[in-house]
């Protein structure tokens, strides 16, 4: 195994669980090969080892600090963002005309695992340039993309997402910044942002600002919000950055995790000389910001299930050479100890970390063939993928972040005294894994979008959609032995999720979205290990017939078992889970809404 995934997997999810010689025939993707596709992760795990993974502990001991205005932090994150970008990774998905590598997404994804895996924190910096410079490519104007799209993609420039103000927070229709037009056809913008990561720091010649702000008589809520796009350093004649804009630095967050990328106070306007710049039409910046957010929901989702799965292999390692106590049957003392992995119950622990980031890994690849496929193909496939990864993206963000969380709660636990000490890499994995529940929308609001919005889209069509691929995985596995039993309990509770999802429409109407809406969290919680049961099913499938050609090679006979009993804890021991949250969502249970405050 790497120690920063095991690229033994991350090859079974690509080349096993996903068609990618069927991806391979598409005119975009038709110049790569699978040698092509892997000296890309070999490139990306090699930066990964030499650049990001050494300075990841002494970013998270040395923060960022603010002096004079400026943010000062450790050279080794410049090194790393610098090896990163000439290796061309910002640009991994941009055409090859413009000077990317013209990548799937799907590959892009599993050449992050190792940069994420290695630093989370530095990583950071060239995903959130890589979601802006894509978002004023999709939106921007010709000049716009001209001026600022190339340099970005090389990493010149970077890029942030600056939505949330102090009054505001998730609540993105309660903004307050604003945007005066000017008689040049520029916008004066004035307010503040706050928690906007990678806001300030001296990677890049200059910082692209997406901002979200609303122009004066603009409607009211999500419908008057516009964007724009305000940098660092105004651009001189040549497109050069020339007169710093009137954007500064208030201060920095220090925070739990994450603490090498730079969380900043931002205030545009403070002197009344802030330009910014509209992407597209007036009022519409919601609408264009969510492409980006939804490109942070991925990634933040992915996250949380690459540092789960960095914990899981600390963990596993640690179990295999930490000798301690005896097997229940041993009743001598003076008998030699057994490494801590024969225990059954840190057996238990391992494997549901196992289950977890495996699951999520392959749920996040599959989200990300998704996204090619809405990419390159047409019609009604085209549409049907474009309409499943809208409706699983609340469940890829905070189900795998939840479930990284968990796994790396449990290695701390593995590890036991020594877990909980930062001589070990675990409880730097949980701290900075605790962001991901949070950022780009709780749990909680990610909830309401999956039960309030998301699950009647297409009036319901794209949740049958789904509840139909489900149990078409089903019928494969059930002609096979041993994962005929697991699909049958699979196909058990994708019934039950089909009646509460019935019955929670019929709820909508009668009783309305307060009481219907109250257990949102719940009905995430479902969905997602309903999902989460489904790729382990798929998973199971693949490598049951692998097993029956791999019966003289050890190794490979192993890591296919592996796979199969990582299936049978999920199914058995998680899964069962969901049927407490399906009588919770059923009885319409109140007990939460009814809480008063002064009860409290």
């Amino acid at each position: 195994m790497s120690q920063l995934i095991n690229n033994r997997d991350l090859a079974f999810q690509l080349y096993e669980m996903f068609d990618l010689n069927e991806l391979l025939k598409r005119p975009r993707f038709e110049e790569h090969s699978k040698e092509t596709f892997d000296a890309v992760l070999d490139t990306a795990e090699k930066i990964a080892l030499k650049y990001f993974l050494p300075h990841n502990h002494t970013a998270d001991q040395k923060q960022p600090k603010f002096i004079d205005g400026k943010v000062k932090m450790i050279p080794e994150v410049k090194e790393a963002f610098d090896a990163q970008r000439e290796a061309g990774f910002i640009a991994a998905g941009v055409d090859f005309e413009e000077g990317g590598m013209q990548l799937p997404l799907i590959i892009n994804l599993a050449a992050s695992s190792f940069f994420t895996s290695a630093n989370c924190a530095t990583t950071a910096y060239s995903f959130l340039t890589a979601g802006a410079a894509n978002l004023i490519r999709v939106f921007g104007n010709d000049e716009q993309k001209e001026k600022y799209v190339s340099r970005m993609i090389t990493g010149e420039f970077t890029g942030t997402m600056a939505l949330t103000e102090p009054g505001a927070g998730s609540s993105l229709s309660d903004i307050t910044t604003q945007a005066i037009p000017k008689d040049d056809g520029t916008y004066k913008i004035k307010g503040q942002k706050i928690f906007i990561s990678a806001g300030d720091h001296e990677l890049s010649e200059n910082i692209v600002h997406m901002v979200l702000a609303r122009v004066k008589g603009a409607p009211a809520g999500v419908k008057g919000i516009s964007l724009f796009i305000v940098p660092k350093f105004k651009l001189n004649e040549n497109d050069q950055p020339g007169e710093r804009n009137d954007v500064n630095l208030a201060g920095l967050f220090h925070k739990m995790g994450y603490r090498g990328t730079t969380s900043t106070s931002l205030s545009f306007g403070e002197k009344n000389n802030c330009t910014g710049y509209l992407v597209g039409e007036v009022n519409n910046g919601l609408k264009y910001m969510f492409q980006m957010m939804n490109e942070a929901r991925l990634w933040v989702g992915f996250c949380g299930v690459i540092l789960g799965y960095r914990g899981y292999l600390e963990s596993l390692a640690y179990a295999r050479e930490r000798p301690q106590g005896r097997k229940p049957t041993e009743k001598d003392p003076s008998s030699p100890q057994v490494n801590i992995v024969e225990h059954a119950d840190v057996k238990r622990m391992l494997l549901a970390q196992k289950s977890f980031v495996e699951g999520g890994l392959s749920l996040c690849l599959y989200s990300a063939s998704l996204v090619d496929d809405s990419e390159t193909l047409e019609g009604p496939v085209q549409q049907k993928a474009a309409a499943m990864l809208d409706l699983l993206m609340p469940i890829v963000k905070s189900t795998n972040s939840e479930y990284g969380l968990k796994a790396n709660e449990l290695a701390i636990q593995v590890l036991g005294g020594a877990g909980y000490t930062n001589e070990y890499p675990v409880e730097q994995c949980y701290r900075d894994n605790r962001l991901n529940p949070i950022h780009e929308g709780t749990t909680g609001i990610q909830a309401l979008d999956l039960l309030g919005r998301k699950a009647w889209t297409n009036n319901g069509e794209t949740m049958q959609q789904l509840f139909a691929d489900i149990a078409k995985d089903i019928a494969i596995a059930k002609e096979q032995p041993q994962s005929s039993n697991l699909a049958k309990s699979l196909e058990l509770h994708l019934t039950t999720a089909a009646k509460v999802t019935q019955q929670l429409a019929g709820m909508m109407q009668q009783v309305g979205p307060e009481k219907t809406l109250a257990n949102a969290n719940c009905y995430l919680s479902l969905l997602g290990k309903l999902v989460f049961g489904w790729m382990w099913i798929r998973q199971a499938t693949v490598a049951e017939k692998a097993i029956e050609r791999e019966q003289s090679n050890a190794e490979e006979l192993s890591f296919y078992q592996g796979k199969m009993q990582a299936a049978k804890y999920f199914i058995g021991w998680e899964l069962p889970k969901l049927q407490n949250d399906a009588e919770i969502l059923i009885r319409l249970d109140d007990t939460c809404l009814e809480m008063q405050n002064d009860w409290f």
